[in-house]
């Protein structure tokens, strides 16, 4: 199945500049299984698979999988939470010549009937259980309804009597199938790394179902380099999955660059705050992907009676960071935090440093990765001046082919050159990307522009606010207000009067300033991204405020 997007002018463009290699993900477990064998590499709580088992694991999966007739393109789910063989069937599936769609374990039957519709998908790898949720009766019922999918293989040894026909264990068939390897036929398989389509990824969007995104294994191999250049990762790094690995919070740092430089990766398969601790301390964890709301979480735990101390960095991504929380994850957990910018269905676009002081890390999403071309356009689609804010729109080798088997849908996001839009408002500053807020977001208040970002970054600081969010209200006279939604600290007060003092103390122009508060237990997010829902936000604020 060829890509949509990448042209072979494209193509040759990336690889001549040294961007783009011929190399596959599994090339790298071959690698490492080759060089170091015997180390570990991927473990969780019932397995430790060393680098050559997980090899041969790999190999065995995708040997059975060939035999059982699926043919070289199928669609395969897999709908996994952080485990061996999760990690294992991805592997395994580019290694058979299958697209993966690598599924949230939260998502239900009404995100995978559009996934199957639109695949038509013949294979899902799934728990039978998992959070008391029984994943087999729901795709038993699936199977009824989309003729396509015709094999369940499940991450258990055992398949329950009344399992539909076609389920398969597959730990028991990787077992099986490790003295019937047919290497020959696995290679014929192989996917072109420039111009097959090998994954898909789902964006979390606001509206309706989730996009379906497709990728050739070029892009996310480069990008892989880039984070493993900014995170100073190597084979000595111990990596942890505290996030899904199917969103890009956890799953680039353990999914995709560990494997580049022979990192191991440990595996947290369902999150607890103190568990995530535990394990940190116990394996020696060196580095950790999560998403803001896991780092909350973790520092309501007495963080301090455990052994940290291994631990360099952690990435944090898929939401809003607050520089105060960051501040104080970095204080107590004795770690740097990195945070960057990237989009599922537009690619990665920049990053920080571990090295970077701690105000760029903090406050902003790093320098351009190697390769990525940038523009920042005004209102009027010009370019801005330098130092001024504007629109960012970049081009580089990075990003995704397009929106699944979509070529309108794809044309609307990237132009015949190949550049998109973030729809983030930014500035240059010290060399890296500040981001003022989303183009769509953007308050204009008797017209002049309020940019979320900025002044939610502000309000963090205040010592009452655990987490915020600022949205538009209509408003007659102005067109628009501020509203700030709050969070507060635990036994901590706030009112609309305190925060207008502390943003006045901070000499912030009085237009900016939040004109209505909303106290909310929590903010509502996207899925499992852990980015802020502020379309439900606005939603129920216009509730809120109609007429009684």
């Amino acid at each position: 199945m060829k890509v949509i997007r990448y042209t072979q002018p494209m193509v040759d463009e990336f690889v001549r500049d040294g961007y783009w290699t011929n190399q596959n993900f599994y090339d790298f477990y071959e690698r490492n299984a080759r060089e170091f064998g015997a180390r570990e590499a991927l473990v969780d709580s019932q397995y430790r698979v060393t680098w050559g088992q997980a090899k041969e694991l790999v190999d065995s999966i995708a040997s059975a999988w060939v035999d059982a007739g699926i043919a070289r393109s199928a669609r395969i789910i897999i709908q996994a939470p952080n485990s061996v063989y999760g990690f294992l069937a991805r592997a395994a599936a580019e290694r058979a010549g299958l697209v993966s769609l690598t599924a949230f374990a939260t998502l239900r039957q009404n995100e995978l009937e559009y996934m199957l519709e639109k695949t038509q998908a013949e294979v899902a790898v799934i728990p039978h259980l998992f959070r008391g949720f029984d994943y087999l009766s729901m795709y038993k019922e699936l199977m009824g309804r989309f003729p396509s999918l015709k094999k369940i293989y499940l991450f258990d040894d055992s398949v329950p009597a009344d399992a539909p026909a076609g389920t398969v264990s597959l730990t028991a068939t990787a077992r099986e199938y490790l003295s019937k390897i047919d290497g020959n036929a696995l290679d014929a398989r192989r996917f072109n790394p420039f111009f097959d389509v090998a994954l898909l990824t789902t964006t979390s969007g606001t509206t309706g179902l989730p996009k379906l995104v497709e990728w050739p294994l070029a892009p996310r191999v480069c990008t892989s380099r880039g984070r493993i250049d900014l995170w100073q990762l190597t084979g000595d790094d111990i990596t942890m999955a505290i996030a899904p690995h199917a969103g890009g919070a956890a799953g680039t740092l353990t999914y995709f660059a560990a494997p580049l430089c022979g990192a191991k990766t440990v595996m947290l398969e369902d999150f607890d705050p103190k568990q995530a601790l535990q394990t940190i301390a116990r394996e020696k964890v060196t580095a950790i992907g999560v998403v803001p709301t896991h780092l909350v979480r973790m520092l309501e735990q007495d963080v301090e009676q455990y052994d940290l101390s291994s631990l360099r960095f952690i990435r944090s991504a898929g939401g809003y960071l607050s520089p105060q929380l960051a501040q104080e994850a970095e204080a107590r957990f004795g770690a740097v935090i990195t945070s960057d910018l990237g989009t599922q269905d537009k690619g990665s676009v920049s990053g920080c440093r571990v090295s970077d002081p701690g105000e760029l890390r903090r406050l902003t999403v790093g320098q351009m990765l190697p390769g990525n071309k940038v523009k920042l356009l005004g209102e009027d689609g010009r370019e801005a001046a330098p130092n001024e804010p504007g629109v960012l729109w970049f081009r580089g080798p990075h990003s995704p082919a397009g929106y699944y088997r979509d070529l309108a849908m794809t044309a609307e996001v990237f132009d015949q050159d190949g550049w998109c839009t973030t729809e983030d408002i930014v500035k240059f500053d010290q060399g890296c990307l500040w981001i003022l807020g989303r183009q769509k977001d953007v308050i204009i208040r008797g017209g002049q522009n309020i940019y979320p970002a900025e002044i939610e970054g502000l309000m963090n600081e205040h010592p009452a606010v655990a987490a915020v969010a600022v949205v538009a209200m209509a408003d007659p006279e102005f067109g628009e207000r501020a509203c700030a939604f709050v969070v507060a600290r635990h036994g901590q007060s706030l009112t609309l009067g305190d925060l207008k003092d502390f943003l006045g103390a901070r000499k912030v122009a009085k237009y900016k300033w939040p004109e209505r508060l909303e106290l909310i237990a929590a903010l509502p997010t996207v899925g499992d991204s852990g980015k802020v829902d502020k379309k439900m936000l606005k939603q129920n604020l216009a509730v809120t405020l109609q007429p009684a």
